[in-house]
This record gives C-alpha cells, structure tokens and sequence, in this order.
C-alpha cells in the first residue's frame, strides 16, 4: 500500500484557482495510476483527473480545459491545478492510488487520502 497525503485545499471565488498537492510514501508514484476525485455529501464520488504510470492522462468532461493532473517522480508528488474554478467544483478533492486504470476506475485503490476540502464561492 501507498500513504498518500492531501493539501492545497481552499476558499476561493468564481474563476480562481488552487493547486492541490498529494504526497505519497510507501512506494513510488510511477508504479501506480495516481487519480483525484472529489465528493460532497451525499452525492456518488466523481473521478475528476487521472494520470497513468505511463504519462497519459484523463479527465471527466466536467474539468476537462480547467484542471491539470501532473506528478513530480524526485518528490513523489501528484498535482490538481485548478483553474478557473466554478461553485460546482466545491467538494473534498481526494487522491488515490491504484494498480491499473480499471482499478482505480472501480475503486480498487492500493492508497486513498483523507482528503482536502475545496469551496467556491
């Protein structure tokens, strides 16, 4: 397993931006699909970004030309970069570890964050 720690969380307005950071430890990110989702209560967990061991990444449509996935191999971080930011992208913004990317689409996380909370006013 993978321990992975959020931060970078944040208020901001309409348009901001923040750039969420996830550390991992334990292992090396490169061998894992790293991904970020987000919930709010009450409501299904949303994949918001993925990146693969291989570089490729994916986004759900809801992000897709606002949020950047990207990962650092020396400090073994994965980045969210979030720009221009919308009240609908409130939530806890969480950073996962899996295997593969079917894991990590159906949940099957080798590490999962605790979370960092995110409002947009």
């Amino acid at each position: 397993h993978v321990q992975l720690v959020e931060s970078g969380g944040g208020s901001v307005q309409t348009g901001g931006s923040l750039r969420l950071s996830c550390v991992a430890s334990g292992d090396t990110i490169g061998r894992y699909c790293m991904g970020w989702f987000r919930q709010i209560p009450d409501k299904e967990r949303e994949g918001v970004a993925g990146i693969e061991s291989d570089g490729s990444t994916s986004y759900a449509d809801s992000v897709k030309g606002r949020f950047t996935i990207s990962r650092d191999a020396a400090t073994n971080t994965v980045y969210l970069q979030m720009n221009s930011l919308k009240p609908d992208d409130s939530a806890m913004y969480y950073c996962a570890a899996a295997r593969t990317f079917t894991d990590m689409t159906r949940g099957r996380f080798a590490g999962l964050g605790m979370g960092t909370q995110v409002t947009v006013s």
